[in-house]
């Protein structure tokens, strides 16, 4: 896949440690959610996908975590269309690399080629 990264590696951690923080306001508020395990879920596996992508940037630079971000994307089972609350920890992961892939602008014709690599999960 060919993919074009204008960000600096520091901007890039920039970005993932502000998701991060995000992300961590999402864990201490997930008690007063409807669903409060689910919620908590996706968002700690928001975080910890944000983690390794920052550490990647910070040892290998900018095109290295995005593709480990796009590796880690394909392996991800599909699992669009399933109920709402069900596999919150993949829809966390997949919801953090797609943030991800806005951040750096990546482009959307690479992100679909990717998603159509993924599989469908096994239940």
């Amino acid at each position: 896949m060919e993919y074009k990264v204008t960000l600096s590696t520091e901007e890039i951690v920039r970005g993932l440690k502000h998701y991060r923080r995000i992300a961590k306001q999402d864990v201490l508020r997930a008690p007063e959610t409807p669903n409060p395990e689910v919620f908590r879920l996706h968002a700690e596996a928001r975080r910890e996908v944000y983690a390794k992508l920052a550490e990647v940037a910070e040892n290998e630079g900018p095109e290295a975590v995005v593709s480990r971000a796009l590796e880690m994307y394909q392996q991800l089972p599909f699992v669009t269309g399933t109920a709402e609350d069900a596999h919150p920890v993949i829809k966390g992961q997949e919801n953090a690399l797609e943030n991800f892939f806005l951040m750096i602008g990546l482009d959307p014709k690479v992100r679909r080629e990717a998603r159509k690599a993924r599989k469908p999960i096994e239940e």
